[in-house]
């Protein structure tokens, strides 16, 4: 049998819980303590109601003429009784210098002693007591009756204590019906405010608030994509691990309450997170990486704020890059394979008319041009990397109609190229470099791309690559290295992104690049990468244009 145990209530339920013990603890306080000074006061009330009817009573010149007769009792009796009733107290008693009752409310007490004290009264003063007599306890005031400068008589009034717990229970009363209507409004805005909170808190209660708190935790920092959340002043309000490393952000750097514009973000990307518009599957460059930023905002009615998540596709990218240049050794190894069969065709053809030593003529000329080409690229660059991507460029471009020509005072022996400095990164820098070259030589008469790739005294090297294509427009000078930029038409995956890359990838290396005017009035792009120990950390590479294309 298993046995049922009670839920937790939710925080919202404990909330409204505290609040009506507490707001209940405070009216019946506030009430104890105003029916203990309502009493106070109504006891000090009657006391100075009580002093005043006896001295009202003491100076009225019929009570002193009746105390002169024989039978004092027969005259003041209804006077007392009257007064009783017109004054709303409970007793007036008239009584002789010994304390001998001449009226009393009960006419069995007449002649018999006073009960209280009158020691004070006969020395002519007016005091107050609370004492218990024949009618039970009462607030009493007793003060002397003058004829002359002889007292006569005494009179005491008074108000029973009972009369006065009433008086105080009636107010008491009308505070409790006050405190009940209080604690119930109370209890009413209490409910509506926690209802709110229970529907903000989806009815969960302090430990599993704390429990999924944990768990946010845990999961934002196990993320390994970049989360960044904007308020509505676009404030960084909170970013994972992931979004700190993507954005370059050091884990002891408090960027939490900082505007995003204030983080050193390339300014596409800064305007993308500022944007108010949604962003999908945006790409940006950062320092050394590339990112996939979508933008989501977070609104209810108002501007409440931005998620952002981030994607880190940098290997992605590079590895697209390489095969791309694949694709192209391919389609060069195609063409030089169907270019090829056809000499063979050829040689076999003039075999077969009876032209030998004119068949042996022509294969020696084919096999002695392909053969320079390969010694030429070769005797200048002797990293494989680069040469293999120099012999593919080649082919790609005399198959579009375009020379390549590597210039004789290029030199890069193998083994020069230090670790720091990966083969990856020269091809995403040269092939790059080479095919937008190629793409703008193309239309233009003679068209010629010259690549240069030499060391200068083994400090840094140089890859230089001009092109006889219409150059640079001047006003597009500064923004032929931005993400984006492109004079050519949109291709299916898009434009604009091969020199972003190649800049990205000179300033991992702490280089330089830069793009002039070309001899041949086309453009002439430079980059250098220091092959010693790089002094410069990544992102701090600058980028100089004065003319060239893209």
């Amino acid at each position: 049998m298993r046995i049922a145990l009670p839920k937790p209530r939710s925080l919202a339920a404990q909330l409204f819980a505290m609040q009506a013990v507490l707001i209940a603890v405070l009216v019946v306080g506030y009430a104890l303590f105003s029916y203990v000074g309502d009493r106070s006061q109504a006891e000090a009330a009657a006391g100075r109601q009580a002093t005043a009817v006896a001295l009202s009573v003491a100076d009225s010149p019929s009570v002193r003429e009746s105390i002169r007769t024989a039978d004092p009792s027969a005259a003041l009796q209804p006077y007392a009784l009257a007064v009783v009733r017109d004054t709303d107290i409970d007793f007036v008693t008239i009584m002789n210098p010994r304390g001998i009752r001449w009226t009393h409310p009960d006419p069995a007490q007449i002649g018999l002693p006073f009960r209280g004290h009158t020691a004070a009264a006969l020395e002519g003063h007016t005091f107050t007591e609370t004492y218990t007599g024949t009618l039970g306890p009462s607030v009493r005031a007793v003060t002397p009756v003058l004829d002359g400068d002889r007292i006569v008589g005494l009179v005491s009034a008074g108000i029973r204590v009972e009369e006065i717990s009433q008086r105080a229970q009636g107010q008491l009363t009308a505070l409790l019906a006050a405190a009940a209507a209080a604690l119930g409004l109370g209890a009413i805005g209490t409910y509506v405010i926690n209802a709110r909170l229970r529907r903000h808190t989806h009815g969960m209660n302090a430990s599993e608030l704390s429990r999924m708190h944990d768990y946010h935790q845990a999961a934002l920092h196990a993320v390994r994509e970049g989360l960044l959340m904007l308020d509505g002043q676009y404030r960084v309000a909170l970013i994972n691990d992931g979004g700190r490393e993507l954005l370059g952000v050091g884990p002891e750097e408090d960027v939490v309450g900082r505007p995003v514009a204030e983080l050193s973000l390339p300014a596409p990307l800064t305007g993308a997170l500022l944007a108010s518009a949604p962003r999908v599957d945006e790409v940006h460059l950062t320092a050394d990486r590339v990112l996939v930023v979508n933008t989501s905002p977070v609104s209810g009615g108002e501007q409440r704020g931005t998620v952002v998540t981030l994607r880190d596709v940098t290997e992605l990218q590079s590895l697209m890059g390489e095969l791309d240049s694949e694709r192209g050794f391919t389609q060069a190894l195609r063409s030089q394979a169907h270019e090829a069969a056809n000499r063979l065709h050829t040689v076999v053809s003039l075999i077969e008319l009876g032209r030998a030593e004119e068949a042996v003529d022509f294969a020696t000329a084919e096999l002695e041009l392909a053969q320079a080409l390969t010694d030429q690229v070769v005797a200048a660059v002797g990293e494989p990397v680069l040469a293999a991507l120099l012999l593919g460029k080649t082919a790609q471009a005399n198959e579009r109609g375009v020379e390549l020509v590597v210039t004789p005072d290029s030199r890069l022996d193998d083994g020069l190229l230090p670790d720091t400095l990966p083969a990856r990164d020269l091809v995403t820098i040269l092939g790059n470099l080479i095919d937008n070259a190629v793409d703008a030589a193309l239309g233009g008469m003679g068209p010629r791309v010259t690549v240069t790739a030499l060391t200068d005294a083994g400090a840094e090297l140089i890859l230089r690559v001009s092109d006889t294509g219409p150059g640079v427009d001047p006003d597009h000078t500064e923004a032929v290295f931005q993400r984006g930029f492109t004079t050519k038409p949109s291709g299916p995956g898009g434009r604009g992104l091969g020199l972003a890359l190649v800049r990205q990838a000179v300033n991992r290396h702490g280089g330089t690049l830069t793009v002039t005017s070309a001899k041949d009035g086309g453009a002439r792009f430079e980059a250098r990468l220091p092959l010693r120990t790089p002094t410069v950390g990544a992102g701090s590479g600058t980028s100089t244009v004065s003319g060239g294309t893209a």
